[in-house]
């Protein structure tokens, strides 16, 4: 329990998972105006787009015919970040040139891919069922078993991939080299610079292993070492459930909640009960209970201030290839990371004192909590449908 003082004063909090720190003014929220009310917002949208390239049947942009899928699609992003095949090039950094010391750059090579969650253009992981769902989970796990190392501890845990064969273009689906880390991500709305409302994510894979979840696996490896083999999440976990003050919703494989150290507003962490590396990891009904906690998170989101919520939302989990402490010290978790402030249409920036700084915010995190638990229940556009 934080103390009461802390609802009061400016302060800073500590984020485990990257060593860095935020600053929390909450007495900001005190000023008179709170930004303005919106209405219920009801977006119509097509279940089909004939002008969609996700949609099933549906021409993409490099020439390719969407199959006329049931459940997800996987095909290479046809404008994809990385290329697969390239010339290798490193920085000399031998020299002892100021070149060498500034001037530093090396070739990157990956595959990137795009899973849409359903062929309905009109649905949202806050709409799908949680059958729909799973089978977005099981998507993403039989994409990551496929490109894990073989010397990757978790291939003996790696059932079987279940990838459909592919034709043309998507036949590169399976991977022709070995990556080092797999970013699973879902950029949700306009606000988040998605450009196709059609429910879909992103995954990149690259030979590198991205800043971010190397921040992370430093610090899981850190703690690992000083606190004699225990898991930071898991820890964190139990203490967040102890107190239960910034939990949003929790199951038995699961626990959503505003992490102590949450930048935006209403920042969503999920996180595995007990210590689990990867999607791989996962049994059926873990798969199950994350499928419930995802709609769970996505549906409050949506209830909040009645909108389509947008976010960015990525699982963390082991890189595809590393060593085994590398492997066993890493832990499988979500980030949301939504931009909306105090209505629809009031959204955070991170601009400023935040870029030239460090992170801040107004609302706390253990206000947040308590907003989201108080926006579970039916999805407020189903109640827009319901006759009167």
């Amino acid at each position: 329990m934080p103390e009461p003082i802390l609802n009061d004063i400016s302060h800073r909090r500590y984020n485990p998972l990257r060593g860095s720190w935020v600053l929390v003014s909450p007495h900001r929220t005190k000023r008179p105006w709170q930004g303005q009310e919106e209405a219920a917002t009801d977006t119509t949208l097509p279940v089909y787009d004939p002008s969609c390239y996700l949609c099933p049947g549906n021409r993409r942009a490099a020439g390719d015919v969407n199959p006329q899928y049931e459940s997800t699609l996987v095909f290479v992003n046809d404008y994809s970040a990385v290329k697969e095949v390239q010339a290798d090039y490193k920085s000399a950094d031998t020299d002892g040139s100021l070149s060498s010391l500034f001037l530093q750059a090396e070739s990157v090579t990956g595959k990137c891919y795009v899973v849409t969650f359903s062929p309905s253009h009109n649905l949202t992981l806050a709409d799908l069922t949680l059958s729909a769902i799973l089978l977005v989970i099981k998507t993403w796990t039989d994409l990551y078993n496929a490109h894990l190392s073989p010397s990757s501890p978790l291939v003996n845990a790696a059932a079987p991939t279940t990838l459909p064969p592919s034709t043309g273009r998507d036949r590169t689906i399976r991977p022709n080299a070995q990556y080092r880390y797999m970013q699973i991500f879902e950029n949700k709305g306009a606000a988040m610079g998605c450009s196709n409302p059609h429910p879909h994510g992103q995954i990149w894979t690259t030979t590198s292993l991205p800043e971010e979840p190397a921040i992370e696996l430093e610090q899981f490896i850190k703690y690992h070492r000083e606190q004699g083999g225990c898991h930071m999440l898991e820890d964190y976990a139990k203490l967040e459930i102890e107190t239960a003050e910034r939990v949003v919703y929790q199951n038995g494989g699961f626990v959503a909640l505003c992490p102590w150290w949450a930048t935006w507003p209403f920042e969503v962490l999920i996180i595995a009960r007990q210590h689990r590396r990867a999607l791989t990891d996962l049994l059926l009904e873990e798969k199950e209970q994350l499928a419930e906690i995802m709609a769970e998170v996505t549906r409050r989101y949506d209830n909040l201030f009645e909108t389509q919520f947008p976010y960015s939302m990525g699982l963390h989990q082991a890189p595809l290839e590393g060593s085994e402490l590398e492997i066993e010290c890493s832990y499988f978790h979500i980030h949301f990371y939504p931009p909306l402030l105090r209505s629809a249409t009031v959204r955070k920036f991170l601009v400023g004192y935040e870029m030239m700084a460090e992170p801040q915010r107004d609302i706390t995190p253990e206000q947040a909590a308590e907003r989201l638990r108080g926006s579970g229940g039916v999805l407020y556009r189903k109640k827009m449908e319901e006759p009167l």
